[in-house]
């Protein structure tokens, strides 16, 4: 018995340290030599101060900056507590959610969008995404939000279109997914333009 006992706690020490030091070790190793800023979160920084993710929404509330996506977490955009809304389409808690929030996306955007109605509001600004931190929008909600923002901004529509074009990314190899806007990408675009 003893034998067996100091023959699992030796097992039990060099499996510990081969799959839960060395392995890990080698692995943060090389994604921070092959893919550094994505192994370090795909941070952003302005002036050497981080100011979000790539990878992670944040709340932009202020008329001037794009909207993102509905949150599904508790507080609202944390991304250490990623979560999505688990309600079927046939939920009433869902119908109610995407009506409340149709009717204050139509009553901020109708005064730049005279003829918006709830019929011309993307999915995605309606329903959160599976994560409930998605950081990027269609660019249908992009396209949605661009009178708004340049009005505000007193920018020119199309210089607001072409930076919704500049921080669009394409799909992945070319063919799977849709188009997304990175919307922090874009508010900071959005900044550098006028000078702020």
């Amino acid at each position: 018995m003893a034998r067996d006992l100091r023959s699992s706690l030796i097992a039990v020490v060099a499996l510990t340290a081969v799959f839960g030091l060395a392995i890990p070790a080698l692995f943060t190793g090389f994604a921070q030599l092959a893919f550094s800023s994505q192994a370090d979160g795909s941070l952003i920084k302005v002036d050497g101060k981080v100011v979000g993710s790539r990878l992670a929404a944040q709340g932009f509330a202020k008329p001037q900056y794009f909207h993102e996506r509905p949150s599904a977490t508790t507080p609202a955009y944390n991304a250490g507590a990623t979560t999505f809304a688990n309600l079927g389409p046939t939920n009433p808690d869902l119908a109610k959610a995407v009506r409340q929030r149709a009717a204050a996306i139509l009553k901020l955007e109708r005064p730049f969008n005279p003829g918006l109605t709830i019929h011309g509001i993307p999915v995605d600004a309606v329903t959160t995404s599976a994560s409930g931190i998605d950081p990027d929008i269609s660019q249908a909600y992009a396209q949605l939000q661009a009178p708004r923002v340049a009005a505000v901004r007193h920018l020119p529509l199309a210089t607001v279109k072409s930076l919704i074009n500049d921080n669009t990314d394409g799909r992945s190899l070319g063919f799977l997914g849709e188009l997304g806007v990175n919307v922090l990408e874009l508010n900071l675009a959005l900044d550098r333009q006028q000078g702020r």
